[in-house]
């Protein structure tokens, strides 16, 4: 018996799921047809991808990686029938916190205008390629360079970074920041997927950081005082909230923003998803300091 797509689906509709049954529902078939494919693929495998209890159904460590790459293979399948059907089809783009900033709402009306055959969908994924290498959606927006050599990227536009502070904060009061504002002191950062480095200010001048896992924790922390963030603009534009108050930094580098897909496997439309995109931003006002 070889791997087949069905065995991959049955896998993934487990854990997307949570159940057996659940999963025999979502692929309109029995749940004895699932069980036989879950145990035939990890018959194939020689391995045991999933843990099983009357009440739990989990994925092994080596189940994780498994599935990670059984979602590019389904990714993958789902293109080529897209492709060949040639239908009207989702474009889904990850992104980490912020889509496009203030760009968002220009590009999804080029878009549709420009391509009515497709539509753009944007997916948050708090990843360091926002879901890119989950498999959960084909193209990416980032704002770092992504370290894995399996992924290429394309530079869209430039984004200024601004600072984040509690209303009530003294340094609120003023409208634009410095760097050296935030010396020493506490600043709360996303290492997956954050932009906020050391390397912003000189080594004895740098702040105190701290974790955070999402930008609602990250946010709600700030708010309560005494604790900093810097960001790109793009989460200013696209996450105001009361209590929170974003000031410009003047002297702070801008961030790239790029466009990242699998190498090897460029979307058909990524080139012209990049266009208009880019076009955005070089009718943004220039970025001043």
């Amino acid at each position: 018996m070889s791997l087949e797509i069905r065995h991959l689906r049955a896998l993934a509709a487990v854990v997307d799921t949570g159940t057996f049954t659940d999963a025999a529902i979502e692929l309109h078939c029995s749940q004895a047809a699932v069980s036989r494919a879950i145990l035939a693929l990890e018959t194939q495998l020689g391995t045991q991808l999933l843990s099983r209890s009357t009440r739990h159904v989990a994925l092994t460590p080596l189940g994780e990686r498994v599935l990670t790459r059984a979602r590019r293979v389904l990714l993958e399948v789902r293109l080529i029938t897209e492709e060949v059907a040639e239908t009207t089809r989702e474009v889904r783009v990850g992104y980490a916190w912020s889509t496009l900033g203030a760009h968002t709402g220009a590009v999804q009306r080029t878009w549709r205008a420009q391509h009515p055959e497709s539509h753009l969908v944007f997916r948050q994924s708090n990843t360091a390629t926002a879901g890119l290498l989950d498999g959960e959606v084909e193209l990416a927006v980032l704002r770092t360079v992504p370290r894995d050599p399996r992924i290429e990227t394309v530079r869209l536009g430039e984004e200024r970074r601004v600072a984040v502070l509690a209303n009530d904060d003294p340094l609120a009061r003023r409208r634009a920041l410095l760097l050296d504002d935030f010396a020493g002191k506490t600043m709360a950062v996303d290492a997956r997927t954050g932009t906020t480095v050391s390397s912003l200010w000189p080594a004895e001048r740098a702040p105190v950081f701290i974790p955070t896992s999402s930008l609602d924790e990250w946010l709600t922390l700030i708010a309560d005082g005494d604790v900093y963030g810097v960001t790109s603009e793009a989460t200013a534009a696209q996450h105001p909230r009361p209590g929170i108050a974003y000031r410009p930094l003047r002297d702070a580098p801008t961030i790239e923003v790029r466009l990242a897909w699998w190498r090897g496997a460029k979307p058909a439309v990524a080139d012209a998803l990049a266009q208009v995109i880019i076009a955005a931003y070089d009718e943004a006002p220039q970025l001043t300091r």
